[in-house]
């Protein structure tokens, strides 16, 4: 039994825009300059194609090809830079499902978590979503792909919190396979520092407060267990 895969892009509507009969179009355009040459490879005509390209560009509203109709080589036809980041976007998350359908094993997923105290308070979130929908938390989120941890974590504050912040240091690192219901997952915790922003709940948090460090809530995943780790680490060093 072998794995098979397909994938493309949409819209926030969920509408098509891109996937890999245009990829291959636009990739033998690139490599011949010429379009007649690319449908011809692709086995359809040039109105088809032609059409295929200008429905893409009405939908995302940016040219993906240009065309030149004069000098010594009139009707060359050329990726514009969108067309060709397009292109490599969807070469690069090729790779990835390539990739992880060839692995003979699982990897868990890449978290990040905040912790933004002020005194002797700590702010958390209460989830709005499942898993532990109503229940407070620190605020984080998955990493993205392409993204750095430190982009990561000053994103997810934002996204949910309304805050920049800059970070202080890391407090650890959690991995426990069972610490998320939803599968593995390894979380870099950092200790950050607000550096703007006015507190307003965003993202998938119904609310966020600032709750006394001596008085917090029933918390979600294994995050009481994060924040004694940071009670220790400060109550060490006085």
């Amino acid at each position: 039994m072998e794995i098979k895969y397909r994938f493309w892009f949409e819209d926030s509507q969920g509408k098509y825009l891109f996937g890999e009969g245009l990829y291959l179009l636009l990739k033998y355009v690139d490599e011949t300059h010429n379009l007649s040459i690319a449908v011809k490879k692709m086995k359809m005509s040039y109105r088809n194609g032609w059409g295929k390209i200008r429905e893409v560009e009405e939908r995302l509203g940016e040219k993906i090809v240009e065309t030149k109709r004069g000098g010594s080589i009139p009707g060359e036809t050329r990726l514009t830079e969108f067309g060709r980041k397009l292109v490599q976007d969807y070469e690069r998350y090729m790779e990835v499902f390539d990739y992880y359908s060839k692995r003979p094993y699982k990897i868990p997923s890449l978290t990040v978590d905040g912790i933004i105290n002020e005194g002797k308070s700590i702010l958390l979130i209460k989830r709005g979503r499942d898993p532990f929908r109503g229940l407070y938390a620190l605020p984080g989120g998955f990493v993205e792909y392409g993204e750095t941890v430190e982009s990561a974590i000053e994103r997810e504050i934002l996204e949910e919190t309304g805050l920049s912040v800059k970070i202080r240091r890391i407090l650890g690192i959690y991995s426990s396979p069972d610490r998320d219901p939803r599968g593995h997952t390894v979380s870099i915790v950092y200790i950050l520092e607000r550096t703007g922003g006015t507190p307003k709940a965003g993202d998938d948090a119904e609310e966020l407060k600032f709750f006394d460090l001596d008085n917090l809530p029933e918390l979600a995943f294994d995050h009481r267990k994060i924040i004694d780790d940071f009670l220790n680490l400060f109550n060490n060093k006085a």
